[in-house]
């Protein structure tokens, strides 16, 4: 669905003193769905804990209300501005395609008609990342997965979720999306720590490949990395500059460090909020003209729905299960969206 907006004075970012142009929004977001898994037990992953006779007893039923609860989000996901739903979803925790197609099947999705970009990931869990995108805004033209290896410190290969890459026309005009989900926090930051590092330097080798065909390049990586956007992954190896002014043809901007700095998180964890969900971009969509597509704004999907309602966790995001109980929310993370946006020129 396009939306063409009338702005004049609309954003901080646009300002026009003679007369409104004509403006077309697309919406990229990233949803972390927390384990969506099917009910079937797949005897290659360890999957066994979201079956109906594993620790969570994952009946069909909360499979169907977990769909009816993702659905629905990702259905209002930047839709405050945009009055519909995203373009692009980069998703990850998916258990394979299967359930991919069941989340862009059901009613509150299909009338968006999303295809699916997936790979079968080697992580133990059987979790996996995707990208989801209206066929009439988006058409992939090229794709690939990319393996993250990683080995710990008696030289045994620890697997993790590979990180996705898509090329595509977001309306005629060619853009790349990356997808991740960085390895976790488990046994703590610190001792974690090298193999966020390393997904970074994969994440940045991805980017360095596509800028040397093209400096021009228009990439957005997108993802749950498991670092807050101030953190060594971040800063030290991808460069991620938090200002504007400051980036040169090659430099990737973060606009989610200055949602961070006020205090604004994606996760909780210990009474403390973390944004480990996050959208950069190279400078190339950085852009006063408008006219391609060049990034606007970013924002924190937080509606009151999916916060818990009471009790020390107030505030948090509503989960799926909370202390070993089924409670039957949403996710441990709140979904992230960057709107883009263009002139759209009349032709009388």
């Amino acid at each position: 669905m396009r939306l063409l907006l009338l702005i004049c004075f609309f954003s901080p970012l646009l300002t026009y003193a003679q007369k409104a142009d004509s403006y077309q929004i697309r919406t990229v977001a990233f949803y972390n769905l927390e384990n969506l898994f099917d009910t079937k037990n797949d005897t290659l992953i360890f999957d066994d804990d979201r079956t109906p006779e594993g620790k969570d007893k994952w009946t069909e039923e909360r499979y169907l209300n977990k769909l009816e609860n993702m659905s629905k989000v990702i259905s209002e996901i930047g839709s405050t501005d945009n009055k519909t739903a995203p373009d692009i979803v980069g998703v990850c925790e998916v258990e394979n395609l299967g359930v991919l197609e069941d989340l862009v099947h059901h009613k509150n999705l299909a009338k968006f008609n999303y295809g699916i970009v997936h790979y079968e990931s080697p992580d133990e869990r059987g979790i996996d990342v995707a990208l989801l995108y209206k066929k009439s805004a988006f058409v992939p033209v090229n794709f690939n997965s990319h393996r993250l290896l990683l080995f710990n410190l008696e030289g045994k290969r620890d697997y993790s979720r590979d990180q996705l890459i898509v090329e595509g026309l977001l309306d005629n005009e060619k853009i790349y999306f990356i997808v991740n989900h960085w390895p976790s926090r488990s046994g703590g930051e610190a001792r974690s720590r090298p193999f966020r590092l390393e997904a970074a330097k994969l994440n940045k080798r991805i980017i360095d490949s596509v800028q040397r065909q093209d400096t021009s390049a228009k990439i957005i990586s997108m993802g749950d990395f498991n670092d807050d956007p101030i953190d060594p992954s971040l800063k030290k190896i991808l460069l991620v500059e938090k200002n504007s002014k400051n980036l040169d043809s090659l430099s990737l901007y973060g606009p989610m460090e200055k949602l961070y700095k006020k205090g604004r998180g994606s996760l909780a964890y210990r009474d403390k909020w973390n944004l480990f969900d996050q959208l950069y971009m190279t400078s190339s969509l950085i852009s006063a003209d408008r006219e391609g597509y060049s990034y606007w704004k970013v924002g924190i999907f937080t509606p009151e729905y999916l916060m818990d309602p009471k009790g020390k966790y107030k505030g948090y995001p509503l989960r799926t299960y909370a202390g070993g109980s089924y409670i039957g929310g949403y996710s441990d993370h709140f979904p992230v969206y960057l709107h883009l946006i263009k002139k759209v020129h009349n032709m009388n």
